[in-house]
């Protein structure tokens, strides 16, 4: 898996487990504060479609991911 396919992946990862614990109607409900965590990983999915600074990317280069992949 590629860089960017990765990030997308833990990014709708993170978004997802944030909504079944932050909402109320959800049966792994904790509190509405956890909500907050979808908030941060939506911004800076935002900020980084315009600057192309994203933190795990850059984490997953040093770590080996490949960024393009081989055909």
């Amino acid at each position: 898996m590629t860089v960017e396919r990765t990030v997308r992946s833990v990014a709708g990862a993170f978004i997802l487990v944030a909504l079944a614990l932050g909402a109320p109607a959800s049966p792994w409900f904790v509190h509405q504060n956890v909500l907050w965590f979808a908030v941060f990983v939506g911004a800076n999915l935002f900020q980084s479609g315009f600057t192309g600074i994203c933190p795990l990317a850059g984490i997953l280069r040093r770590l080996g991911v490949p960024a393009e992949a081989h055909a």
